[in-house]
């Protein structure tokens, strides 16, 4: 059990927060009257207080100096899973992303000489509203039995990310995972380069902790065609079965299937995977590994046991 010690708020992103005794949150918004509210899965912004007592000891700074919305004692949030719920009255917040980007031009950063949210606060969406006051207890609550596994799609397409050209593939798969019980926590366009592929895929696997990242796009052999590599830099362990699976499927489908590059790799407990460009391409290859996949995604989350069959 923690207790809630500061309520800070700011009429503007990119700027200090300020105590406030209390505040109304909801589920479209998060906290009313703050500009980091909106329908997005960064509602809430948290930081252990005892992290900021640490940070005190170099350089004194009041509550809200990092940005934070919530400061919480008796809870080291970075060391707690993505999805953990938090109950502050009738008010119950889940967890969505460890730690974000900390820009070069950041205001906060500028201040106190170091911006500590980057790497010790957390984010959290409004699951049921109420008032919040200074002082109140908070309960970590216990968790879902059997949670939908979670899932990210990211379609590389330097047209698409223009607007240039509709993203037919990303959809599709939106639709494929839905349909098999995952839940798609974010989807994206980026243009057909290492840096922010390699950037999203670390988020989405270290930040949001989402157990696949599908991506689309990009496995061809065309010079601006990097997602294998992208893909391979983040790795921590190789998982190339489910790719060489799809080349052999896509080989009895067509000889052109042999000119894929697509890689399937494990960072942390995330599975990576990469599908073909082509509608056709991603629903043929989708179709074919998704009915096994869901064990090996649940096996690298530690949820199953060891795959082989008595």
């Amino acid at each position: 059990m923690g207790k809630l010690l500061a309520i800070c708020t700011s009429p503007q992103r990119g700027t200090v927060k300020t105590e406030v005794p209390s505040a109304t949150l909801t589920p479209e918004w998060g906290i009313v009257g703050d500009a980091h509210g909106g329908s997005w899965h960064r509602q809430v912004s948290l930081l252990s207080a005892e992290k900021i007592e640490a940070f005190r000891q170099k350089i004194w700074v009041d509550y809200g100096a990092f940005g934070e919305n919530l400061v919480i004692e008796g809870f080291d949030f970075r060391s707690l899973p993505v999805t953990s719920r938090f109950a502050i009255g009738d008010v119950v917040l889940e967890m969505t992303q460890i730690g974000k980007e900390c820009h070069n031009d950041c205001v906060i950063k500028q201040k106190t000489g170091e911006c500590i949210m980057p790497r010790e606060g957390v984010f959290a969406r409004v699951l049921q509203g109420g008032e919040i006051h200074v002082g109140d207890e908070v309960t970590m609550l216990p968790a879902l039995d059997n949670p939908p596994l979670r899932a990210a799609v990211i379609t590389l397409s330097d047209k698409g990310s223009r607007g240039e050209r509709e993203d037919k593939s990303g959809p599709l798969i939106v639709e494929m995972l839905t349909a098999a019980g995952y839940v798609v926590e974010e989807t994206m366009i980026l243009p057909d380069e290492m840096k922010p592929l390699k950037a999203q895929l670390i988020r989405l696997a270290d930040g949001r902790q989402v157990n696949l990242i599908l991506t689309t796009g990009g496995t061809g052999f065309s010079p601006r065609d990097i997602t294998p590599e992208a893909t391979c830099a983040v790795a921590d362990r190789n998982a190339p079965g489910i790719a060489e699976a799809m080349r052999y499927h896509s080989l009895s489908i067509t000889p052109r299937g042999m000119l894929s590059r697509g890689a399937s790799v494990l960072r942390g407990k995330t599975l990576i995977v990469n599908l073909p460009g082509s509608p056709k391409a991603v629903k043929e290859n989708l179709e074919y590994i998704l009915p096994s996949l869901e064990h090996g995604v649940r096996i690298a989350a530690g949820l199953d046991g060891e795959c082989a069959r008595k």
